[in-house]
């Protein structure tokens, strides 16, 4: 079986085989920041670590490149930690188990983290070599991107000195992004009050399962089905039913597209064989209406332990109407940029505690001004609900600037090598390109990497001929950065 290492350009793959052997799920970097500052360390490099945890590692230029400008690396060290639910996977102490499949490198039943691990591995790679030629190069690998972008948040002025910076963090081989769209959390505090069950109701857990899930931005406008809304449709859909909801929740986090989600019911004996004949009839309908795109969807009951309580009516009410009337989806195509998204939300995590429900919804948009629009649909919503509703962690977009030499450079040595040129793309994601505008903002900016397909899922894999060229790319670039003026 062909291994990692094996593959080409073999240093990129060497140090990707060892990133995937540490664990680094987002807020747990800690491992995966020691192992890359001993690697820098190894190396003779200078390294320093920022107030909030971002690494600058530092090379010189090759000789006779002394005068050009000062590039910056840029990746993120953290991963999306997804699996599927049959797999045991501890994301904060087991290694990702990455393999070849034919012409792509996946993993064992979780997210591979290629987002944005190959970009590190890239980043990484550079600082190991001895015969790419370059000017002065600075490597900023930063923390948490997957959970908040905490690391471009707290990046200060003064640490970095280069003048261009190359992200690592797109997913799609032949597109250079110049622009991303901004993003904002609702979090949702649903008050709920509870009744005593009865002995005459019969409890099931009802599951919407098997669904792709993927990235809530890159993934929003591919037709995938959403388990939490699907899961509140069924309640709505069946309410004559009479059905008692003791717990709801789905999806796990709130920039990954649901892909399952379930609830604690409990039925009165004499509907239950309605109950099971409506579970067949709405996974036949959805069957019907989504199998182009969800191929394995599955609509499930399975008979449980009786609780002793359940919603109150009124908490139950509240619960199903404003999830299942919640905005979510693509809200609106852009103007400017044909086939880009300009604006979504994906309502992606819904947990029960004992006397709330918290509900965490995300807002992306290219266009600050829609966003702030759909953020306040959903709190008008859930505000109707009784819900509280706070807004947090919103970030920039990154808007493209029509004057960008990088851009140019990155076009040019693009067609030099592959005979065609790039698509110019602005990205339906976050990207932390926004966000450093703040701490430096004359940086030439622009973000580009291998063909990476299914994000923020366990289907998540990287096409292994594009890395190749992504990485010869990066050195053709840096090769070609020209002199200061």
């Amino acid at each position: 079986m062909t291994t990692l290492s094996q593959l080409s350009p073999q240093p990129l793959w060497t140090i990707f085989e060892k990133i995937c052997s540490i664990p680094h799920p987002s807020k747990h970097e800690q491992q995966i920041s020691a192992w890359i500052q001993s690697f820098a360390t190894e190396l003779g490099l200078t390294v320093k670590e920022d107030k909030v945890g971002n690494l600058i590692i530092k090379k010189p230029a090759t000789a006779g490149m002394e005068n050009r400008k000062g590039v910056v690396l840029q990746a993120h060290m953290d991963m999306v930690p997804q699996k599927n639910a049959d797999k045991v996977h501890d994301f904060v102490t087991d290694p990702i188990e990455a393999y070849v499949d034919g012409e792509w490198v996946t993993a064992n039943g979780t997210t591979l983290g290629a987002d944005n691990g190959i970009g590190l591995s890239a980043c990484l790679a550079v600082l190991q070599s001895t015969d790419i030629v370059h000017g002065p190069i600075e490597v900023l690998v930063t923390i948490d991107e997957e959970a908040g972008m905490t690391g471009a948040f707290g990046l200060e002025a003064g640490w970095l000195d280069g003048e261009i910076l190359l992200n690592t963090d797109s997913e799609d081989e032949g597109e250079v992004y110049m622009g991303c769209a901004g993003g904002i959390d609702v979090n949702v505090t649903l008050p709920i009050t509870r009744q005593p069950s009865n002995l005459n109701q019969q409890a099931f857990v009802l599951c919407i399962k098997g669904l792709k899930g993927g990235h809530s931005g890159v993934d929003i406008h591919t037709g995938r089905a959403n388990a939490n809304k699907l899961l509140a449709r069924f309640l709505k859909q069946f309410s004559e039913l009479n059905l008692a909801i003791h717990s709801f929740s789905g999806g796990t986090l709130r920039n990954a597209i649901p892909r399952e989600s379930q609830a604690t019911i409990l039925c009165d004996t004499n509907s239950v064989s309605a109950l099971k004949a409506a579970v067949t009839d709405f996974n036949q309908t959805l069957v019907a209406e989504l199998s182009a795109i969800e191929t394995n969807i599955s609509v499930s009951l399975e008979p449980c332990e009786r609780p002793d309580d359940q919603l109150s009516a009124h908490s139950q009410l509240a619960l199903i109407n404003s999830v299942n009337a919640c905005v979510n989806g693509v809200i609106r195509m852009s103007d400017e940029v044909e086939g880009v998204v300009e604006t979504s939300t994906n309502l992606g995590v819904i947990t029960t505690e004992a006397n709330h429900i918290n509900i965490m919804c995300l807002v992306r948009s290219l266009i600050d001004s829609a966003r702030t629009n759909t953020q306040l649909m959903i709190t008008s919503n859930f505000e109707l609900a009784g819900a509280s509703v706070i807004c947090t962690g919103a970030y920039p977009g990154w808007e493209p600037k029509a004057e960008s030499p990088i851009k140019d450079l990155l076009r040019e040595t693009y067609q030099s090598m592959f005979g065609e040129l790039p698509k110019i793309m602005v990205i339906h994601a976050g990207l932390e390109c926004g966000l450093f505008k703040d701490a430096y903002p004359n940086w030439d900016m622009v973000s580009f990497g291998p063909t990476i397909r299914f994000p923020h899922s366990p289907d998540e894999k990287v096409k292994i001929d594009t890395v190749a060229p992504f990485f010869d790319l990066l050195v053709n670039v840096l090769k070609a950065i020209p002199a200061k003026p």
